[in-house]
């Protein structure tokens, strides 16, 4: 399958999805930085989100709520 193939089957996600997997596994396979370095960015990510969230409802967002 070539790349203009794979595009047009795959929806806006899938798309996007994709493009996240091949850059984060081409940065992780050429040792620009590790799967952990990855993981605890990634964490931080959703900390931040929360805060966000927290802030702007007042309320539990779905994020919130997964950590409790």
């Amino acid at each position: 399958m070539s790349f203009d193939e794979a595009v047009e089957l795959a929806s806006r996600e899938e798309r996007f999805m994709a493009s996240v997997y091949a850059m984060n596994s081409l940065l992780i396979h050429k040792g620009i930085y590790t799967q952990t370095e990855f993981e605890i960015m990634f964490v931080e990510w959703i900390k931040k989100e929360q805060r966000k969230q927290s802030r702007k409802s007042g309320s539990h967002s779905r994020l919130a709520t997964a950590s409790h």
